[in-house]
């Protein structure tokens, strides 16, 4: 089993930056996916960004301002949002994909002022 739980969350002015973080705890995979969605009111959860042995992919909203990353070291991933728009408003969730499955944090509420 893994357990995800995120951070960082919180409101934030239009233009400015926030760091969401994603600890993973159990028995983590050398070799796992991480993703980072998001989920608006009234709208279909949304693929963010993906961290994997082979790199990164962003979806094309965020591309250029976010960045996903990992500390091995504190089995911890990362979405460093920048640039904050108030369409990037929503819970955003940290997601594990290994070869047993897949697991999903609670989520992290974000809300950006216009």
């Amino acid at each position: 089993q893994v357990q995800l739980v995120e951070s960082g969350g919180g409101l934030v002015q239009a233009g400015g930056s926030l760091r969401l973080s994603c600890a993973a705890s159990g028995s983590i995979f050398g070799v796992n996916v991480m993703y980072w969605h998001r989920q608006a009111p009234g709208k279909q959860r949304e693929l963010v960004a993906t961290l994997t042995i082979g790199g990164t992919n962003y979806a094309d909203s965020v591309k250029g301002r976010f960045t996903i990353s990992r500390d091995n070291a504190k089995n911890t991933v990362y979405l460093q949002m920048n640039s904050l728009k108030p369409e990037d408003t929503a819970v955003y969730y940290c997601h594990y994909s290994d070869i047993r499955g897949e697991y999903w944090g609670q989520g992290t509420q974000v809300t950006v002022s216009s």
